[in-house]
């Protein structure tokens, strides 16, 4: 079995979300940013993510992704089965006779299909929470989310004065004049 960037990716995205969904949602832009992935690939591993329910997107100004579920119910098997990650360390996909229909299955097939199984139990067995709180105790430094302002941070009220015509006819008694 190999893990490709899928998802590492991925795994090393749902760590940073889940890192600062406290604040609120979690803009991919700043992911990105921070872990060095390409913005495109994180909008489609997160499409699947949240296909699988494992993150929620809100839209418009101060939008993002937040977690779906509690950290401590997603585990690393989850978010790596989402992104169609495969596990599996045979070479013939989980195939019963992948030497062929008269020579059955090849000789390590067993060896291969109980390490499957291994590596599924173990990466069930680590929750996001586990993860989120092993770079906590590293450390980590979160840093808070700007204040999101208006340009200014006081209101320019300024009385409109018009000095148009309303109407036609107040038009027409301007040039009269």
């Amino acid at each position: 079995m190999r893990l490709t960037t899928k998802g590492r990716f991925a795994v090393t995205a749902m760590i940073d979300l889940a890192l600062r969904s406290q604040n609120g949602p979690v803009a991919l832009a700043a992911i990105s940013q921070r872990q060095q992935i390409s913005l495109s690939y994180l909008e489609q591993l997160f499409g699947k993510l949240r296909r699988h329910e494992l993150v929620e997107s809100t839209r418009g100004p101060g939008g993002g992704y937040s977690l779906g579920r509690k950290a401590d119910d997603i585990t690393v098997a989850d978010i790596i089965v989402a992104v169609d990650e495969p596990i599996d360390a045979t070479g013939c996909g989980g195939k019963e006779n992948c030497m062929g229909d008269e020579a059955g299955r090849c000789m390590t097939h067993d060896l291969w299909t109980s390490l499957n199984a291994k590596m599924i139990e173990y990466l069930d067995s680590i929750s996001l929470r586990r993860l989120v709180d092993e770079q906590l105790a590293k450390g980590i430094s979160i840093e808070e989310a700007p204040v999101k302002r208006a340009i200014s941070s006081t209101p320019v009220v300024k009385p409109i004065k018009v000095t148009a015509p309303n109407s036609v006819f107040a038009l027409g008694s301007a040039f009269a004049k």
